[in-house]
């Protein structure tokens, strides 16, 4: 077994807590939990620091970090365990600001997100949270720029669509209301 330099450690320690928050962003945007999003990126660095010695001499740290954060996600995507059982949400204590709108508008977001199919949810978060171009977003998913393109058509006429159903429904929602009856 390869005995592993401090030095080493210490470079993948302040990688870890410089990228953990963008990374964790990432997570959250592709599976709608900030519990679940903390455990992909735990996993995905776990992946890095295996990989950390050949990274640091190629570069593309926080590539590889995210293709395995995203990773990490599919592969929970596919397999779920038989024992994890759902719980209740914790409710913190609510903010003394009015954020009604901003947490409808994110929620109504996440909801539609969580509607896409997995890949076509990664391609967006990929593409237009992380700011990634489509070759990039190709090698964080292992695919081609092809399916990158196409699997983001998809999910993009998705979400208007979905949107678009929403307004119209808002619409009827209000219109209901104005009647005299």
């Amino acid at each position: 077994m390869r005995r592993r330099d401090q030095a080493g450690d210490e470079a993948f320690t302040e990688f870890a807590a410089a990228s953990r928050a963008r990374l964790r962003r990432t997570a959250y945007l592709l599976c709608g939990d900030w519990d679940r999003a903390s455990d992909h990126v735990q996993e995905g660095l776990v992946r890095v620091y295996v990989a950390w010695p050949r990274l640091v001499r190629n570069g593309g740290e926080l590539a590889y970090a995210r293709k395995a954060v995203v990773s990490a996600f599919l592969d929970s995507a596919r397999r779920r365990s038989s024992t994890e059982l759902p719980v209740a949400e914790h409710h913190e204590g609510a903010t003394p600001d009015d954020v009604a709108g901003a947490v409808a508008d994110r929620a109504a977001l996440m909801a539609a997100l969580a509607r896409l199919p997995e890949r076509q949810r990664a391609c967006v978060v990929l593409r237009y949270f992380e700011d990634l171009d489509v070759h990039a977003t190709a090698i964080a998913l292992g695919c081609s720029e092809g399916t990158v393109k196409s699997q983001t058509s998809r999910a993009l006429s998705s979400l208007r669509s979905m949107f678009e159903a929403a307004a119209r429904d808002e619409l009827a929602v209000a219109g209901e209301r104005s009647l005299p009856w």
